[in-house]
């Protein structure tokens, strides 16, 4: 068994975290010219703009720590790799979907479809270690409620 340093350890989250947080800010860059969701008519439980950065930027440090968790302790298969880095794409996507092609009912069948990774990644993390599956709790609620905004916001958009 391999002894991971303390130094070792802050990397792996550090790198961890990184990687969400990075992608993300590049999609909200190349995004952000056409968000539109000021113009939009929204249902009832829309949250306000200022939410969602910040929303978004607890979740992937969530999404890095658990990933984290896994690797520092060696924890990780190709299986659990594959549908984090899957969830992770699939995210990313969306927003190119939503707001620059404005395919709100692709945008909101992709959605689903990261409503399943989520779940199946926050098992997944579970089973191999209880924080890093909890940490994704958040996550999963919030992919949901993401999931009921972009379907309403379609309906009512027509």
């Amino acid at each position: 068994m391999t002894v991971i340093t303390t130094r070792e350890k802050i990397k792996t989250y550090v790198i961890s975290m990184i990687i969400p947080l990075a992608l993300g800010a590049a999609v909200a860059l190349l995004t952000s010219r056409s968000m539109n969701y000021n113009d939009l008519v929204k249902p009832v439980l829309a949250p306000p703009p200022i939410l969602f950065p910040i929303a978004w930027t607890a979740l992937y440090v969530l999404m890095g720590i658990s990933y984290g968790i896994l690797d520092v302790k060696g924890l990780h298969d190709s299986d659990t790799k594959i549908v984090y880095y899957a969830q992770l794409i699939v995210n990313l996507l969306w927003p190119i979907f939503f707001f620059m092609l404005k395919w709100r009912l692709f945008a909101f069948i992709w959605i689903v479809l990261l409503d399943i990774l989520v779940i199946i990644m926050a098992v997944r993390f579970y089973k191999k270690d209880k924080t890093a599956g909890l940490l994704q709790l958040p996550y999963c609620a919030w992919v949901i409620f993401a999931s009921y905004l972009n379907l309403a916001i379609y309906l009512l958009n027509m």
